[in-house]
């Protein structure tokens, strides 16, 4: 089949799992056409089946802001025409499922059909989507793809709490992790380096907004420094980054605290640690999470959004309400203070991230394509 992904092309979680997806349908011979304003970060482009189309802006003065909305329809157009696509899937609906329907009611009015398959990823619903500003046309862009998908039965839950979609079916095809290319690493040298002494390693990855709740990660392993030797690498940057940098000094955790800003090989540092926090307010699947897991490292997590369908509480790891700080501590020392305990947890943390096997997770979606082509053969 001829795919057509459009996707964000940044580090963010939706544009990791749409360039990851696509690379894996290239990998099974479909030729993947990616769409986007820059190269998506993961696109390896030396590969026969795969293909990058950049989306261009012009810029005029008439406009405060350039029309990317536009400029992307058209070029979904002209790919969908010149290289005679089956299918676009397009992840996050802002902007990309309104622009994929509008692109799809061109084509149709010069005979050509192109069915969409919209992916929502999560704040594209719970916090921008639902903007009363937004919703009418992600409504109208949800009920006019032939198929539309959530990461998270709690996704999908929200999208019909928050949006006039109730006759539409919405399915559940959670993220994914490709274990031949990420998994826990032997790089027993790298820990040494951060932990001379033995101390156990504490992890959490975002991009450092207030909905990930960074300063609660800083509070929780203050609380586990106080009882067991260890250290905290805090992967990623944000806007919260000056606050969590102050609030390590307040509680006396800055010199076991490191901040390693935004990192490539994050199945690295995975491999050398110990318990990940992720305490985050919001999270339709909490992808971050099940890379850790995938690298053998428990999860200390809240229970918001669709986190506890992939951290299984008392196997993988253990779930608590949003801000308990108190329970958190405490269940990460739970895991922490044994090594008996920790390295169980670590081997169920495994098993219940290998559920998330991208080849259990692939199928789900060509079947999706394949529907819609046979459909219309038939139609």
């Amino acid at each position: 089949m001829k795919i057509g992904i459009v996707c964000f092309p940044t580090y963010g979680g939706s544009g990791v799992v749409a360039t990851e997806l696509g690379k894996a349908l290239a990998a099974r011979g479909h030729q993947i056409h990616f769409i986007s304003y820059n190269l998506p970060a993961r696109v390896d482009i030396f590969n026969n089946n795969l293909f990058y189309h950049e989306v261009n802006v012009s810029s005029y003065p008439l406009f405060d802001y350039p029309p990317y909305e536009t400029s992307l329809a058209s070029q979904m157009v002209n790919i969908v025409k010149n290289e005679k696509l089956d299918v676009l899937h397009v992840h996050y609906a802002i902007p990309h499922a309104s622009a994929a329907i509008f692109a799809k009611q061109i084509l149709a009015a010069e005979g050509i059909y192109i069915p969409v398959v919209t992916t929502l990823h999560g704040t594209d619903i719970t916090l921008v989507g639902k903007d009363p500003l937004y919703e009418p046309v992600v409504s109208y862009s949800i009920k006019q793809s032939e198929v539309v998908t959530a990461v998270s039965e709690s996704l999908r839950v929200d999208t019909y709490k928050h949006f006039h979609v109730e006759q539409k079916e919405i399915k559940v095809i959670p993220n994914f992790i490709d274990f031949s290319k990420f998994s826990k690493q032997k790089v027993e040298h790298f820990k040494k380096l951060i932990a001379p002494n033995g101390e156990h390693l504490v992890v959490h990855t975002s991009n450092f907004r207030k909905v990930k709740r960074v300063d609660d990660v800083v509070k929780i392993f203050a609380g586990i420094i106080k009882e067991v030797p260890a250290k905290l690498l805090l992967i990623g940057d944000g806007p919260e980054r000056a606050n969590i940098e102050q609030l390590t000094r307040e509680l006396g955790v800055n010199n076991s605290t490191t901040f390693l800003g935004k990192q490539d090989a994050i199945d690295e540092i995975m491999s050398v640690s110990d318990l990940f926090l992720l305490p985050s307010e919001q999270e339709s699947f909490g992808l971050a999470a099940l890379e850790a897991m995938a690298c053998e490292v428990p999860v200390v997590s809240s229970n918001a959004g669709g986190i506890a369908e992939m951290n299984l509480d008392g196997f993988s790891g253990f779930n608590c309400n949003v801000g308990d700080v108190e329970t958190m501590t405490k269940r990460a020392l739970e895991i922490l203070s044994n090594a008996e305990t920790l390295a169980k947890f670590k081997s169920q943390a495994f098993l219940q991230a290998k559920k998330f096997d991208i080849e259990n997770i692939l199928p789900m979606y060509e079947d999706v394509y394949e529907s819609l082509c046979t459909a219309h053969r038939l139609a």
